[in-house]
């Protein structure tokens, strides 16, 4: 391990002896989530959440295996696998319902995570890889959830596919051939069942191997934390095994009591209901929607309606929907403040929590809601404020505000004056 403090795995038993010297998978546990692996003592359990995504994405990749042995990648037979597996096929339903609303409850730990991110500047040096890894894993899941709504067959599968490949077509020259080129023909049909089908299947491996590059990119500065002030010595430390398990654990138990409760009471409640209609080219529902995940980003593509010069409408909302999740790519160097921590950044702070988070809420709202008023223009006021926020609010922000006083040491942050980790340089702890 390149972690600067972490302990060497040292065997005493022969068995685990003989383990570690031809094949150490003992010392790479033992690195990865034991004593070998010391975190912050101070996290909270908004630390939690990468955790909860790592076990949502293997409940997706269970249940997805089970229900690829009895879906028919078919146009005139995928409807009829769909609720043969609801039907007839042994726990069937709790496989469906379990993966449906797992990928809801998947992409709820990965806002959270991603939003903890934004408040406690975690794209900050020297942790900038693991961010950049963790917004490809977020493409990633977007291109994964959308694949997977097509393959019920139902009416906002179809319809939803047809939107969203035609937005490849508002590129100038080489959309129209792009667009025919996904669906393998001008409308959705068994071609794009098929490969939507392939990709959906194949890409959650493909997460799971960027997930691994992201925690072993994690595992090389370690964890951030609360405060933003780096480990300083070992008090500052606790060993990740059994503090941070059982703190994950109490976590995770917590978020399968509300999983369990989604897929048992309300396993439809973020579903929508003309996806129990099979799917129809010839009947375009009265309004279209994704699946809630992306209706932020389809309030922005919605939010242009005017032609700007020369751009079409709706080239410029298909540009500043795929900008809208780019721009994060760019956030370490966006922000030059020396401060992580939200918590010592006052005017930051303000920008982020009556900013950043109604912006997010309005579009979630109006991305859901009908292309009609007031919606149209709250989407444009938030897409608005979003681009400000990250392009000319955040950067004038890091250079402009006076941070509050950081505490010397994590171990000062959490129990006091610490004498053995101040040093004399710092006489009061900070408040």
């Amino acid at each position: 391990m390149s972690f600067p403090r972490a302990k060497e795995y040292t065997p005493t038993n022969p068995v685990m002896k003989f383990f570690d010297e031809k094949l150490p998978l003992p010392r790479l546990v033992y690195d990865a989530v034991g004593a070998g692996y010391p975190v912050p003592r101070n996290l909270s359990y908004f630390w939690n959440f990468g955790v909860l995504a790592g076990f949502f994405l293997v409940v997706q990749i269970v249940t997805g295996v089970v229900l690829a042995m009895h879906y028919a990648a078919n146009a005139q037979v995928a409807f009829a696998t769909t609720e043969h597996i609801m039907r007839d096929v042994n726990w069937g339903w709790l496989m469906r319902y379990a993966h449906a609303n797992g990928a809801s409850f998947f992409f709820i730990v990965v806002y959270l995570h991603i939003f903890r991110g934004f408040f406690y500047s975690s794209y900050k040096a020297p942790r900038e890889m693991i961010w950049l890894l963790g917004v490809v894993i977020f493409l990633l899941m977007m291109a994964t959830a959308f694949m997977g709504y097509v393959l019920p067959w139902g009416q906002m599968s179809f319809w939803g596919a047809k939107v969203i490949t035609g937005l490849f077509g508002a590129i100038p020259l080489v959309g129209e051939p792009i667009q025919i080129w996904l669906l393998g023909g001008f409308a959705p049909d068994n071609a794009a069942l098929n490969r939507f089908f392939s990709l959906h299947f194949l890409l959650p491996f493909v997460i799971a191997a960027v997930v691994i590059l992201h925690v072993w990119a994690l595992h090389i500065p370690g964890s951030s934390n609360p405060t933003g002030v780096e480990v300083k010595q070992e008090s500052d430390t606790l060993p990740f095994h059994p503090y941070y398990t059982a703190k994950d654990g109490f976590g995770l138990g917590v978020a399968l009591l509300l999983f369990f409760a989604m897929v048992f009471f309300l396993p439809n409640a973020l579903g929508h209901p003309d996806n129990y209609i099979e799917a129809n080219p010839l009947s375009t529902p009265a309004h279209i929607v994704p699946e809630w995940y992306f209706w932020p980003f389809y309030a922005i593509l919605r939010a242009f309606t005017v032609d700007f010069l020369f751009i079409p409408a709706k080239l410029l909302g298909v540009i500043a929907m795929f900008g809208s999740i780019l721009i994060w790519f760019f956030l370490p160097w966006l922000d030059k403040s020396p401060v992580r921590s939200g918590h010592y950044r006052p005017l930051f702070r303000k920008f982020f929590w009556f900013g950043l988070v109604p912006a997010m809420i309005v579009l979630f709202i109006c991305g859901g809601a009908p292309a009609e008023e007031p919606y149209v223009m709250l989407s444009q006021i938030a897409t608005a404020y979003y681009f400000l926020h990250f392009l000319v609010i955040l950067p004038i922000v890091s250079q402009i505000e006076k941070p509050e006083p950081l505490p010397y040491s994590i171990t000062e942050a959490v129990l006091g004056e610490d004498k053995q980790a101040v040093l004399g340089e710092n006489a009061k702890p900070a408040v």
